[in-house]
């Protein structure tokens, strides 16, 4: 995947690509010709607070109880 960084653009180009909103389409033409198309995606959901992080201590017990039982279970 290629990735163009917002900060290295014109600032008027960076807030076009943006503003683009879900399902809309930014057209790439050179010399009246198409050269590409981008099309605008939502942005993802944040997590919530019951989401599960890697940070959650009760999580990471349950990882650690698994795999010293898996350890265990091997050796």
């Amino acid at each position: 995947m290629k990735r163009i960084d917002l900060d290295d653009l014109p600032p008027k180009l960076a807030q076009l690509l943006t503003s683009l909103e879900d399902g809309e389409e930014l057209l790439l033409v050179r010399d009246g010709m198409v050269e590409g198309r981008l099309t605008g995606a939502a942005a993802p959901p944040a997590a919530g607070p019951d989401a599960e992080t890697p940070d959650d201590p009760e999580r990471m017990g349950e990882v650690m109880e698994h795999f010293r039982a898996m350890m265990e279970d091997d050796f």
